[in-house]
């Protein structure tokens, strides 16, 4: 058995799996419990998923959205970080295998492994198509999209330069609408003085939905006028549009063929490897989340949670509990009091239960839309409610203060702070 698994052996065994919202909530509030509790994660940061696409598009840089793991927990004494990779759960031994041999016992075991994209069934679109879910995604996709405009600034050739100037974002969802707009805005308002042989307002950006409408989950009406404000930074939102093929030339949606150099992929998830873990006789939904109990254990095993993108959880109405953070973070704090109770001889909470705090998603400077159930706000309110809400939930104050000063310094100037093509060479050609 290793170490870290030794030294809390006189105290329940909590292992969790994943360093993200859902994960680091359940570690928290669990820090006052006699348990001993083992955090493992590929990564060794805590990642502001919400704000990745502000890395992408050169308005922060990647440490103001993150934080060292092992920072975030320096003074909770009842936990050890593990830089690792899960590779396997043996249900029967009730242990942990990671990638690098070691193995980890629990009484209880965490999974909050989170997603990646998904691609529909056509895995080689990813090359020419990233999403993003990580730094190193939102740092690539940096890259290409700034790339792009300096491989149009040498290029002489009409048609290439108008395909390396459009930029196609796949899904009308959150992240694809707060894509698009992010790069109309680089595009239109940021470069317009800083090249000289391309004109930068020419670029075209383009959102494809294969839905009726961008933003399904929100009200038609801020949908519609989350469609007008991309319009008036000039994004081409095309709905009721299916793509059937991505490669290095563009993209294709049906008949049409649209040629560009950049696309960002943002039209669905899949959930990490944790019902391959659990083996065969796990239900899985059609992205591969685990079908799990209303106290979030998965059937068949009580002392193994799922939570979060890896979980398909439905309330008492039916309706899936949406993939986003807050979901992940009340889970999370759902499975520390179950686990406290348990540890105290205490019955077993009720059944976990959701409560939705809200939609929200920025358009552009200035410019989101806010669904908080009782209120709906578009406009200038929504943007500034939408910049306090991500402004609080940052983990560090220092994050705090830089990202709300550099936002600060984009309304005023239109500037973005962080255009450092890195990590790769500058392709040419």
């Amino acid at each position: 058995m290793n170490t870290v698994a030794k030294e809390g052996q006189d105290k329940r065994r909590v292992v969790i799996v994943g360093g993200g919202f859902g994960g680091l909530k359940a570690v928290a509030a669990l820090r006052r419990e006699n348990v001993a509790i083992t955090l493992i994660d590929r990564r060794n940061h805590h990642l502001f998923q919400p704000l990745l696409y502000q890395v992408a598009t050169a308005a922060l840089s990647p440490a103001q959205i993150a934080q060292p793991i092992r920072a975030i927990l320096k003074r909770q004494r009842n936990v050890s970080v593990v830089l690792d990779e899960v590779v396997g759960v043996d249900t029967a031994q009730r242990s942990v295998q990671t990638r690098s041999g070691a193995r980890f016992g629990y009484d209880e075991l965490i999974l909050a492994t989170g997603a990646s994209h998904a691609y529909f069934g056509h895995d080689e679109w990813q090359e020419s198509a990233p999403g993003l879910k990580s730094l190193d995604d939102a740092t690539a996709l940096r890259r290409r999209i700034l790339d792009a405009f300096e491989r149009a600034e040498l290029s002489d050739n009409a048609a290439e330069r108008d395909a390396l100037l459009t930029f196609c974002v796949v899904g009308g969802g959150p992240t694809g609408v707060e894509m698009a707009g992010a790069i109309a805005e680089l595009a239109h308002r940021t470069l317009v003085h800083e090249f000289r042989r391309i004109d930068t307002r020419k670029a075209r950006v383009i959102l494809i939905e294969a839905g009726p409408r961008v933003l399904a989950a929100m009200p038609e009406s801020l949908s519609a006028k989350a469609r007008q404000g991309l319009e008036r930074l000039g994004v081409t939102v095309c709905i009721h549009t299916a793509v059937t093929d991505c490669n290095a030339t563009g993209v294709q949606v049906g008949a049409e063929h649209i040629d560009c150099r950049t696309i960002v992929w943002a039209a669905g998830v899949r959930a990490s490897p944790v019902g391959a873990w659990l083996g065969s006789g796990v239900a899985l939904d059609r992205a591969g989340r685990v079908k799990v109990n209303p106290d979030l254990s998965v059937p068949g095993l009580p002392s193994v949670f799922v939570i979060g993108d890896a979980a398909a959880v439905v309330m008492p109405s039916g309706k899936p509990v949406p993939g986003v953070a807050p979901a992940a973070k009340q889970q999370g704090r759902y499975i520390a009091g179950l686990i406290a109770r348990r540890v105290r001889g205490q019955a077993p909470p009720a059944a976990f239960h959701y409560i939705d705090q809200g939609n929200l998603a920025t358009v552009g400077r200035g410019e989101a839309v806010c669904d908080l159930g009782w209120l709906k706000l578009s406009g200038l309110p929504a943007w500034l409610f939408w910049c306090l809400i991500h402004v609080f939930f940052l983990i560090d104050f220092r994050n705090r203060v830089s990202v709300a000063a550099d936002w600060i310094w984009s309304f005023v100037t239109d500037g973005r702070t962080a255009r450092l093509i890195t990590e790769g060479e500058h392709q040419t050609g």
